[in-house]
């Protein structure tokens, strides 16, 4: 999920996001503090022009750490049973292998600064986040997702919605 509009509803917001397509119902950040699993919506650190909704997996102040796809924070690992793994092969920390398949199976600790956070996409094989640009800054938060209003198969008309996600809640 890549792109988001918003459109108000009092103290909630509707988003659009990019293929695979949803429309999801989002609280504004400032309904209560950033927690770790939140699925945020926020502004893209590299182009604040365009938002992005990815899953917090560390906060402030904490370190985090990836080991053959495990993520550590503080030294404990993270218990992720959402997350999506479509390649089986574990990259290891070896100069020789290109540093985009490191930084995804692969990260030194690193303490996350103050007023940041660590986001990471479910679909970790994929996903354009935090270990490639860094820990997003709370100014950028907008808005956590809720539950998901309308939901289409990636590369698929209207025809295609998929009515068995309408509805759910975002988790």
């Amino acid at each position: 999920m890549k792109k988001v509009f918003w459109g108000s509803l009092g103290a909630l917001a509707w988003t659009h996001v990019g293929y695979p397509a949803a429309v999801a119902v989002a609280a504004r950040v400032a309904s209560r503090p950033v927690r770790r699993g939140d699925i945020v919506i926020f502004r893209f650190p590299p182009d604040p022009s365009r938002d992005f909704i990815k899953r917090v997996v560390a906060l402030p102040g904490e370190t985090v750490e990836i080991r053959d796809r495990t993520v550590y924070v503080d030294g404990r690992p993270l218990r992720e049973p959402y997350v999506f793994h479509a390649d089986d092969r574990i990259w290891p920390d070896d100069p020789a292998v290109p540093e985009e398949k490191r930084r995804r199976d692969q990260l030194a600790a690193t303490r996350v600064p103050e007023h940041t956070y660590f986001v990471m996409g479910d679909n970790r094989d994929d996903s354009s986040d935090s270990r490639e640009w860094g820990p997003v800054p709370a100014g950028n938060l907008v808005g956590r997702a809720l539950f998901v209003y309308w939901s289409l198969p990636p590369q698929e008309g209207i025809a295609r919605t998929r009515w068995d996600r309408t509805f759910l809640p975002v988790r």
